[in-house]
């Protein structure tokens, strides 16, 4: 049986940790090569050597960089094609929550900050990545953007600005290059249990995280947080072939929690 990824390159950003990690080790399993994005270079060899273990025959490229450097994107992506051939696959993921504050006490150098790294930085990724997609022919970008790019969360000024920003983006992009066969959409993902979620409820309470946890999972329907895996699954599926017709919008998964009154 052939994998859905067989053949094909998939650039990931944020593949350190938390869904960029859970997406690369997926893809990998169904045959992709991949071209890891990190600030951080450790947990970059770590996504690596668990891609490995699952998928021992991938090339796996690595590049230390910021998102939100212009030039940096640019080489990292120019890179990728030189040494990979091509990108089928973008999953354009990487991004920070910043520190919980009302707006009026919102820091505008952290403001500037997030949206730096959530929306400039997914910007730069998809101005590069779209031209290399446009002269291929074909290419599918996933976007992280949040239930926090759909609805209003409270306290998070920086992080809902950024993430409405990145729905709209996937929207307009999505409609200016299905002609070339390029696909766009973005996911919202609700509580799903990463490092940065984690490190979120350790801002509301450090001593007692998991309980805030658990509350903070109660009105959910599904009253759990999501796995890292599960939007692996996602994110695998939209970037395959067999999402091509899934453009220019925005799927949530987040256990229903945003469509609940």
């Amino acid at each position: 049986m052939s994998n859905r990824f067989d053949d094909k390159v998939v650039l990931i950003t944020g593949a350190g940790s938390g869904l960029g990690r859970a997406s690369a080790l997926q893809v990998a399993k169904e045959g992709a090569n991949l071209s890891l994005i990190d600030l951080n270079e450790e947990a970059l060899e770590e996504t690596k050597s668990k891609v490995l273990e699952v998928a021992p025959n991938a090339e796996v490229l690595l590049m230390t960089a910021d998102v939100s450097d212009e030039k940096a994107v640019e080489q990292y992506v120019n890179e990728t094609v030189e040494k990979l051939g091509k990108i089928d696959g973008f999953f354009n993921n990487a991004g920070i929550e910043g520190k919980q504050n009302l707006t009026e006490d919102f820091g505008s150098e952290e403001f500037q900050k997030v949206v730096n790294i959530n929306l400039n930085g997914v910007f730069y990724g998809m101005k590069y990545v779209l031209k290399v997609m446009k002269d291929q022919g074909f290419g599918s970008i996933v976007n992280t953007a949040s239930v926090g790019g759909i609805r209003g969360v409270g306290n998070q000024s920086g992080y809902a600005a950024s993430k409405h920003g990145v729905v709209g983006l996937t929207k307009n992009s999505g409609i200016e290059y299905g002609q070339y066969g390029v696909s766009v959409k973005a996911i919202a993902p609700g509580a799903i249990l990463t490092p940065m979620v984690e490190g979120s409820l350790k801002q509301m309470d450090p001593d007692n995280w998991e309980e805030v946890g658990k509350q903070f999972v109660e009105p959910n329907p599904m009253k759990r947080f999501g796995k890292p895996a599960e939007v692996g699954y996602l994110v695998a599926f939209l970037l395959s072939n067999e999402a091509n017709f899934i453009n220019a919008t925005v799927i949530p998964i987040d256990g229903g929690q945003s469509y609940k009154y």
